[in-house]
């Protein structure tokens, strides 16, 4: 009897415990790739324990991290998702999606080959995430998930600048017709007839409601009103239209403000006014993403709608600003030990981030409008070779050069790559809604 025992326990040892703890070990290691780690998003939720000053953004570290496996049938594909906004850029001698002579829109303003630019570099670098690849666009997959639905890009010039490179990038495999209601193209809508897929540009740079004091004074620092608690209705009143909203800002909250709250004035940035509470342009930049979120939040179709923050885009001038003698003459990426996101824009970041925490956390409370974010700041920040710079025009014209919006081709392609990733990361769930 012993000897059985004894028999019955060796094998036990020899057997059994082993599988036992590799399945543990499997478990455990399982746990460990499904969680999200390092994310600035779990900083923002200890964060928000205690209440931040409205002109006081939190300062954390960027970096979005988003780990999960989905599995596809109708793209066919097991997604084992990465970081995939971490990383840095690495060269690809193969050329860009497509040229300036394409079957699609590009603005002049950012048509640097038309415009002659004599170097080329800037278009043979890919982003690479630290820990997987970043599949290459594909325009039919890019269709067939988001087939049936509309999707929106609102913002300022920088959001019909990502809106231009899809419908470029589209063009391998679509060629879409011009549906818009107005000659305006600001307001641009393009239709994929055999998807019923539409894309709408809502312009809207501070997306809340504004008006000039002195609709002839000069564009950039004459005094504006802004509406803090009233969403801009030109994006507000069609929104609800689509299924896919893609916001954005940044550039247009620099200049003179006064601050409106329930129509009474409350403070103001850069005024002159006596007895105005003066506040940073954070304030009212807060504001504007908090009723923006808000108006999103409110509407009345919401199960289903996926809304993403495509977060502030860095410029790059140097030796001066875009009025006095600025530029942004490099060639080549920087790597992440040469630049990091600091300073304002940091602080611009962060605020956008702090509001899209809140705003996603209430949409999951309600269960119904989706949060993701786009997060194309860090890998834009490395690229100060990217931008039109003087080649937005003709190089004989006297403009001002640009080093804010995206040469096309160019980097900007980058984030339709990066918006068809995070699609994909949603599976079936999203493309059968």
């Amino acid at each position: 009897m012993k000897g059985g025992v004894a028999e019955l326990f060796d094998s036990f040892r020899k057997v059994v415990l082993p599988i036992a703890t590799l399945l543990l070990l499997l478990k455990i290691s399982y746990s460990s790739f499904d969680s999200t780690t390092d994310s600035l998003l779990q900083n923002l939720e200890s964060s928000q324990n205690g209440s931040l000053p409205l002109d006081q953004p939190e300062q954390v570290s960027p970096g979005i991290t988003s780990t999960s496996t989905n599995y596809s049938a109708k793209t066919g594909i097991r997604q084992q998702t990465c970081n995939i906004f971490v990383g840095k850029w690495v060269q690809y001698p193969k050329g860009p999606y497509y040229t300036n002579e394409t079957n699609c829109v590009i603005d002049d303003r950012q048509n640097c080959m038309k415009y002659g630019r004599p170097d080329s570099d800037f278009i043979h670098w890919r982003w690479k995430p630290n820990d997987c690849e970043l599949p290459l666009f594909d325009a039919n997959q890019f269709l067939q998930i988001v087939r049936g639905k509309t999707l929106a890009f609102v913002g300022d010039s920088l959001a019909r600048n990502q809106m231009q490179s899809l419908v470029c990038l589209l063009a391998n495999a679509s060629i879409p017709v011009d549906v818009s209601e107005t000659t305006d193209t600001r307001y641009r809508r393009w239709l994929y007839k055999d998807y019923n897929f539409t894309i709408m540009a809502l312009w809207s740079p501070q997306l809340i409601k504004s008006f000039d004091t002195d609709p002839t004074g000069d564009p950039y620092y004459s005094l504006m009103n802004l509406y803090l608690d009233k969403a801009d209705d030109v994006w507000a009143s069609q929104v609800d239209k689509a299924d896919i909203v893609i916001i954005s800002g940044g550039q247009w909250f620099f200049r003179p403000f006064l601050y409106y709250e329930n129509d009474q004035l409350i403070g103001c940035h850069k005024c002159n006014q006596k007895n105005v509470t003066k506040h940073t342009h954070y304030y009212g930049y807060r504001m504007a993403f908090r009723t923006a979120f808000k108006t999103l939040l409110s509407l009345k179709k919401l199960k289903g709608r996926l809304v993403m923050l495509r977060p502030f885009s860095p410029a790059h001038f140097e030796n001066g600003d875009w009025n006095n003698g600025g530029n942004c003459n490099r060639t080549r990426p920087f790597n992440n030990q040469e630049m990091k996101l600091d300073g304002y824009e940091l602080k611009m970041y962060m605020t956008q981030l702090e509001e899209f925490k809140a705003a996603e956390k209430e949409g999951r409370k309600r269960g119904s409008v989706k949060f993701k974010l786009l997060d194309t700041t860090e890998a834009m920040v490395m690229r100060p070779d990217g931008h039109p710079n003087h080649y937005g025009h003709w190089p004989h014209e006297k403009k001002l050069p640009d080093c804010v919006h995206w040469c096309m081709p160019g980097p900007v392609d980058t984030w339709n790559e990066l918006l068809l990733a995070t699609l994909k990361m949603e599976g079936d769930e999203f493309i059968q809604r």
